[in-house]
């Protein structure tokens, strides 16, 4: 089912670190433990910097199935979100310690309704790196025409 030219990673485990998301944020800002939000953004560092998740590999061992039969989720697309929810995280964490309270509630809410909204499946990234991809191929597009005049 996951082709090898395409790296994928299972849907399960993409879920389970979206809901770590989710639930970070409305712990962290029901109980003021802004502390919490490091969880996400620590695990989602790993896994840009060092290819190694926490939650999805805490995660991996209650799968029932061979990885290969699940949903796969594109692994580059993957890469593009979390680098958007580790940006929005570590934004948020640092407003925290800086007490710049409505900055660090504007990117704890971004990051937590993008993660839910993609649980309800709708891709907020995915949406992004689409029309991030379109306009650099126009642009792209253009500047080809503007050489062949």
């Amino acid at each position: 089912m996951n082709d090898a030219a395409t790296p994928s990673i299972p849907r399960p485990l993409v879920r389970t670190n979206q809901w770590v998301i989710v639930l970070s944020v409305v712990v962290s800002m029901i109980t003021h433990q802004y502390w919490l939000l490091l969880i996400p953004l620590l695990s989602g560092l790993s896994g840009l910097f060092f290819h190694y998740n926490p939650v999805m590999a805490l995660a991996k061992p209650f799968l029932r199935k061979l990885l290969s039969t699940y949903i796969p989720e594109d692994k580059q697309q993957q890469k593009f979100n979390q680098t958007i929810a580790v940006s929005c995280l570590f934004i948020a964490f640092i407003s925290f310690l800086l007490h710049w309270t409505i900055v660090s509630i504007i990117f704890s809410i971004i990051v937590g309704l993008a993660a839910f909204i993609a649980i309800l499946g709708f891709c907020v990234g995915c949406y992004i790196h689409f029309q991030w991809s379109q306009y650099r191929q126009k642009r792209l597009q253009a500047q080809n025409q503007s050489k062949q005049l």
